[in-house]
């Protein structure tokens, strides 16, 4: 299958030819020729001059988003709680690794900057705002649902026919919830950081969309305006107002 684009009067026509002898599905070699088509695949000096250093800053600040996460996430999955939903799906060791993905991607984009991995970078950074959105709800929720798996009934013992625990027995009981409460706060301390990651990880995913998109249209117009066709119109315009003069 081949792939050819016409401009003419702001008005993009792709023309697609089929390859009767490929046994390949349509949608399967319209992929097939837009990966080996030169022009998507070129490195872009003019993209190069757009983006500078921003892909690289945010693809970095996704790579330790994602490392944070995984971090933090498996000190929540070896710890002696009980952490909903993160002990059942262990999401933020994947969402961590999405995030990285997604910084890998943006510096490639920046060092490698044709239009196609430019636009795979924005499609994937779209896809990081949702999942950034769903790791701040599922910290969320988790933070409701912390629990420590022992009590500290566990951890002393008296006689049951004395009326009341000895006051060694009350102290290790204090001992323990002072102990309990300590664990607690930090565990919800490390969700709510979780939180505040999250929250910058989006920030992050929709600053490299947006530069993404720009550097695709200011690389449009400032081709248009490059080629001889996109100023035949104008042109043709003033040669008719000349000659109507």
């Amino acid at each position: 299958m081949s792939i050819s684009m016409t401009k003419a009067n702001d008005v993009t026509v792709l023309t697609l030819t089929s390859d009767p002898q490929s046994s390949l599905p349509p949608l399967c070699q319209i992929l097939k020729a837009l990966c080996y088509n030169p022009v998507c695949c070129t490195v872009s000096e003019h993209l190069r001059r757009i983006q500078r250093n921003s892909q690289s800053v945010l693809g970095t600040l996704h790579i330790m988003v994602g490392l944070l996460n995984i971090g933090l996430g498996l000190i929540l999955l070896i710890a002696d709680i009980y952490v909903y939903p993160v002990e059942y799906t262990f999401f933020p060791v994947w969402l961590g690794i999405l995030f990285i993905i997604f910084g890998i991607t943006c510096i490639l984009s920046e060092k490698y900057p044709s239009p196609c991995l430019v636009i795979v970078n924005v499609i994937l950074n779209l896809a990081g705002v949702a999942f950034a959105i769903t790791a701040v709800t599922l910290y969320g929720i988790t933070m409701g649902n912390i629990y420590l798996r022992r009590n500290c009934a566990t951890y002393y013992w008296y006689d049951q026919t004395t009326p009341s625990p000895s006051s060694r027995d009350t102290e290790l009981r204090a001992e323990c919830m002072w102990n309990r409460a300590i664990a607690l706060m930090l565990v919800r301390s490390i969700t709510a950081v979780l939180i505040v990651l999250s929250a910058l990880e989006l920030c992050v995913a929709i600053s490299a969309s947006v530069l993404g998109i720009k550097a695709l249209r200011k690389r449009e117009k400032t081709e248009g305006s490059d080629d001889p066709e996109y100023y035949k119109p104008l042109m043709e315009e003033v040669a008719t107002n000349d000659f109507s003069s």
